[in-house]
């Protein structure tokens, strides 16, 4: 895989005109490739089916463009070396992929691995590569492969140094200046890797380790202490998020502080006026501290039945796998009992007498149809079961749903008893003052605008009403926006559930269809060749 001196010109090749790939190339080179005589005669009769595949090779097919992969969701290998490509795209769905060869290509940018997170062989060599860049997703990466492309920076290598599980590199044939100080360019690489195992097809010894920590030291120190400093800030954020994930799946985000005492301020555009009445902020903070408090009562409930949840969900989950797991099992002594009595029948009718065929070829018929019956009368029980076990498992979580929603509903109702109480205190507040600038007697320091204002009851009022509609929307918006995500979320764990075990237990009885068929076919072609 990393050799070096092959030639993107091998059997005259890149001669013929490029293609793309389409669904007969993909069954052709899945039928050559990965099935076996039996499979490849059930492939051809039921269809291809892609999603099972494991590896694939397309190398010396003229490719041009990464194209129609989408359904190999079960790749682990893919091999598409010697082509026209240029661009690394459309693997996206390949997420259990571990080995990848786009070498001998025409590729000038490294892209699209972000969703190989499994990868752990990597070949770019003979490209155009001038930069190692958008890997960062690639951490099970152990082996990688880039000689041959036009990467002319040694500290651009340093890149690689996340990858902590790597210890084979090959940058080989790259215009790098130091690369013509063989010294100096070896034991930069060594001492800036030293996990490295091989580096440019040599085995990095313990003599070269010696002589590159000593030459490299102090950099190395000064990188290491810089890395860990990163890593610490990269683990904190991510913890950060983590928490904040949880509070967003515990439906009480932004909750645990004054954010709802915030976003009401922010859509009351009538407050600013009524805050320079004596005695308004003294309100609003009181308002804010009882306000606070029940927003942080609601996110410790939140965090609860999230907690409530989450263990209720994983215990389903586990029961399901174990269930399922264990039918298989049973399915599995079933179809072994079958394939030993089954071997015997064949060799009996293989040398039965002419009479007698007939009467063992019923015998083996009817023992598949048994064979046939039993798997599915395993599957019924199971699919039974576990409708009946989603079905509690529905009760119950609509249950806890269910309970939050109410408890939280019965907070929200608090919330707007203590907007009422606030919205009372300050119509006090601005009757008094609309008394007190009638008789001429506010205060100096009171804005024009604010004056003029309680000129008019009418508009004072207006204006009060307003304020205190504006407030509670804030908090029935909150409450609308609780409720309605906790039910989507049940209502699309549920469905999801159903559609899932709905999936399985049709492929399962297909696979048992498609088995009988199989033997069925299998015995008729016996027979047909007179055995």
């Amino acid at each position: 895989m990393f050799g070096t001196k092959e030639s993107s010109n091998i059997s005259g090749y890149h001669d013929k005109n490029p293609i793309y790939i389409d669904e007969e190339i993909l069954q052709e080179a899945v039928l050559e490739q990965s099935l076996t005589d039996e499979a490849e005669r059930i492939a051809k009769t039921e269809g291809i089916l892609f999603n099972e595949a494991r590896r694939l090779s397309l190398e010396y097919s003229n490719i041009q463009k990464i194209d129609h992969l989408w359904q190999f969701s079960a790749l682990t290998k893919l091999n598409m070396n010697n082509n026209f490509i240029k661009k690394i795209e459309g693997l996206d769905h390949l997420v259990h992929l571990t080995w990848l060869n786009l070498s001998f290509n025409n590729i000038k940018k490294i892209e699209g691995l972000n969703c190989l997170q499994k990868l752990e062989v990597l070949n770019l060599s003979n490209n155009r590569i001038s930069r190692l860049e958008n890997m960062d997703n690639l951490m099970e990466l152990t082996i990688f492969c880039i000689a041959n492309n036009k990467i002319n920076q040694l500290n651009n290598v340093v890149y690689l140094r996340k990858f902590k599980k790597l210890f084979t590199l090959n940058i080989d044939g790259n215009p790098i200046p130091e690369e013509n100080n063989e010294e100096k360019y070896t034991l930069f690489l060594a001492a800036y890797f030293q996990q490295l195992k091989f580096l440019n097809n040599i085995f990095v010894n313990e003599d070269i380790r010696n002589r590159a920590s000593a030459k490299y030291n102090l950099d190395i120190e000064e990188m290491n202490q810089g890395e860990l400093q990163a890593q610490q800030a990269a683990e904190e954020k991510q913890r950060r998020e983590a928490v904040l994930q949880m509070h967003d799946d515990a439906f009480v985000e932004q909750l645990n502080g004054d954010y709802l005492y915030n976003n009401i301020l922010q859509n009351d555009t009538e407050l600013s006026k009524l805050r320079y009445l004596p005695g308004v902020d003294e309100l609003l903070e009181e308002f804010e501290k009882k306000l606070v408090e029940m927003c942080n009562q609601l996110f410790d409930v939140g965090l609860v039945e999230f907690k409530r949840r989450d263990a209720e969900v994983k215990l389903f989950f586990s029961r399901l796998s174990t269930d399922v797991g264990d039918s298989q099992a049973r399915g599995s002594k079933v179809l072994a009992d079958f394939q030993l009595e089954h071997k015997k029948r064949i060799v009996d009718l293989q040398e039965a007498l002419e009479d007698e065929k007939k009467t063992k070829m019923d015998i083996c018929l009817r023992e598949i149809d048994i064979l046939c019956y039993k798997l599915m009368e395993v599957e019924f029980q199971l699919y039974s079961y576990l409708e009946e076990t989603i079905k509690k498992f529905d009760n119950n979580i609509t249950e806890m749903t269910g309970s939050f929603s109410e408890t939280a509903q019965g907070i929200f109702v608090h919330c707007r008893e203590l907007e009422d109480s606030h919205h009372q205190k300050v119509t006090k507040i601005a009757v008094t003052t609309l008394e007190v600038v009638a008789k001429g007697e506010a205060e100096d320091d009171l804005p024009d605008d604010v004056r003029m204002l309680f000129l008019d009851k009418n508009t004072v009022m207006d204006t009060l009403a307003a304020s205190h509609d504006n407030h509670l929307q804030t908090i029935n918006d909150r409450e609308t926006q609780m409720v309605t995500r906790i039910e989507a979320w049940k209502l699309a764990l549920i469905k999801g559930i159903e559609d899932t075990e709905l999936k399985r237990n049709r492929m399962r009885i297909a696979d048992i269809h498609r088995y009988a068929d199989y033997l069925r076919k299998q015995l008729n072609e016996l027979m047909q060749e007179g055995i």
